[in-house]
């Protein structure tokens, strides 16, 4: 969840120890942007001799129409959100891993064991989870922002600096939470106040953007923006006075895994990958440098004592419930992608 090209339009190819590629193959990656850091990357060819070709995208949507249009076969694994490996799944775009192949598969943690997404672990493991909801510039605005309606309603000093991630799931989820309908309503006159609602909001958003929903905040251009819980921690890092938002009406919880591709060209390596991203000492360097959450056992005492306190790791005692992105039937899913659609007109 993450500063460079968006896939679509470019991608920007990593690669990783190449001189190592001719004597232990390669591996071909496609993930989401600012979500690996190179210290893992080198250290995984390092142990393996593997070399590592990385291509990024900016939302789940992307990723899965960027497969779609001849991805697979191409690439070995990519890190879809929860309820993207559902669709995947539903789409025959995933392979399956047998028993025995993943020899740390234990250590996923229990409760990532078994998911609703992709029982037993049949083609994926857990990343990273955490939460999106929105950053506000406390210097910009000081008054309550414990409410959707920063978004989708904002007072006057929020109004036209805003920014929404560019991910039709996210801003979807969010305006649901916001009006208090189900995500994958069939009620027409739901879905025809849910239209209203967000056209009535776009006209104070300043940007649909993902992969520069840090850096907005961080330089000012935006006030407000829709962001993952550790982008927003890093944003406070690098200076932004920004303070991250529990909604009372809720907000969205996520998890993203590694999944098998359908077609791997690389498979062995990629479950080599796999197994890599499944030992806490990497886990752990991992989830230091995103700032969000481990789906892994034994990697607590391996994190910084900062991580735990953090303010966006803590919701306050009022906020609604976190939300996983839920997946619509095909022809639910069809009204949603209009409105969708239309809205980024």
């Amino acid at each position: 969840m993450k500063h460079l090209m968006k896939s679509g339009v470019a991608a920007l190819a990593l690669t990783i120890g190449a001189s190592a590629a001719s004597a232990e193959g390669e591996l071909v990656v496609y993930h989401w942007f600012e979500y690996m850091p190179q210290e893992l990357l080198t250290k995984f060819t390092e142990e393996t001799g593997i070399s590592v070709t990385m291509d990024t995208y900016d939302s789940n949507e992307a990723m899965l129409a960027s497969l779609k249009a001849g991805g697979l076969g191409t690439y070995d694994v990519s890190v879809p959100g929860d309820y993207m490996v559902a669709i995947m799944a539903g789409e025959g775009m995933l392979g399956t891993i047998a028993d025995g192949e993943l020899k740390n598969k234990a250590n996923i943690a229990p409760e990532w064991a078994d998911p609703s997404f992709d029982p037993g672990r049949q083609s994926s493991i857990p990343y990273q989870w955490g939460s999106t909801s929105f950053a506000v510039n406390r210097d910009a605005y000081q008054g309550d922002i414990q409410t959707t309606d920063i978004l989708f309603n904002p007072p006057a000093e929020l109004q036209g600096r805003i920014n929404m991630l560019d991910s039709q799931g996210e801003v979807m989820a969010a305006a649901a939470i916001h009006m208090g309908i189900p995500q994958c309503s069939t009620d027409r006159e739901q879905l025809k106040a849910l239209n209203a609602m967000l056209q009535g909001a776009k006209q104070h958003w300043a940007s649909f953007n993902s992969d520069t929903a840090k850096e907005v905040l961080v330089s000012g251009d935006a006030a407000v923006g829709q962001i993952y819980d550790g982008f927003a921690a890093k944003a406070r890092a690098e200076g932004a006075n920004v303070e991250y938002a529990y909604p009372t009406q809720g907000y969205i919880a996520w998890m993203d895994n590694v999944v098998l591709l359908k077609d791997a060209p690389n498979r062995d390596n990629a479950l080599k990958f796999m197994d890599f991203l499944l030992e806490p000492e990497n886990v752990a360097m991992l989830t230091n440098w995103t700032q969000y959450n481990a789906g892994v056992s034994g990697v607590t005492d391996l994190l910084t004592p900062e991580l735990a306190s953090q303010p966006e790791k803590n919701p306050h005692a009022n906020a609604g419930p976190g939300v996983f992105i839920q997946v619509c039937d095909q022809q639910t899913q069809a009204v949603y992608d209009q409105i969708w659609t239309n809205l980024k007109k």
